[in-house]
């Protein structure tokens, strides 16, 4: 019964700002709510505390003893859905699959999947030495193992 109750609440919080959307949402035995959040332009402290309080202030802590943590994906943390990858067009990507790893430019998104694109040292179709040549990777989604942003310092 808490979990619905705090889903619908959710679920509200999250049509007030349609740029926020839901990456994970669990109830442990103890009753802890984790929610994790992301958004298109990014999400703020201000964004977490409000959905913070639209569930806390409408279950009754007295029928149902809670703690309730509400977080953004972290800037390591693995992309996990569609609208994270459209979000980050333009960054840089370590992607695994099952058959290999890509680090690239992220490019563009399709239905299924994402487009990474990089240059690459290779050999000269003739003669001794390297020449740079552009790569592109179409990846489906379903073939991604993990996916996480290079972050440059």
């Amino acid at each position: 019964m808490l979990k619905e109750q705090v889903k619908t609440l959710l679920d509200g919080a999250l049509k007030e700002d349609e740029s926020l959307f839901l990456i994970d949402f669990s109830i442990a035995t103890d009753n802890s709510i984790k929610v994790v959040l992301d958004g298109d332009n990014g999400i703020s402290l201000k964004d977490c505390m409000r959905v913070s309080r639209a569930i806390e202030h409408n279950l009754d802590r007295e029928e149902t003893d809670f703690s309730l943590e509400v977080t953004s994906a972290g800037a390591a943390s693995p992309l996990v859905m569609p609208r994270q990858f459209r979000k980050n067009i333009g960054r840089k990507l370590k992607v695994r699959t099952n058959e290999d790893s890509f680090e690239g430019n992220l490019t563009g998104t399709t239905e299924n999947g994402i487009v990474l694109e990089w240059k690459a040292r290779e050999p000269k179709p003739i003669g001794k030495g390297k020449v740079t040549v552009q790569k592109k990777q179409e990846i489906e989604f379903s073939e991604i193992k993990e996916a996480k942003v290079v972050l440059k310092f």
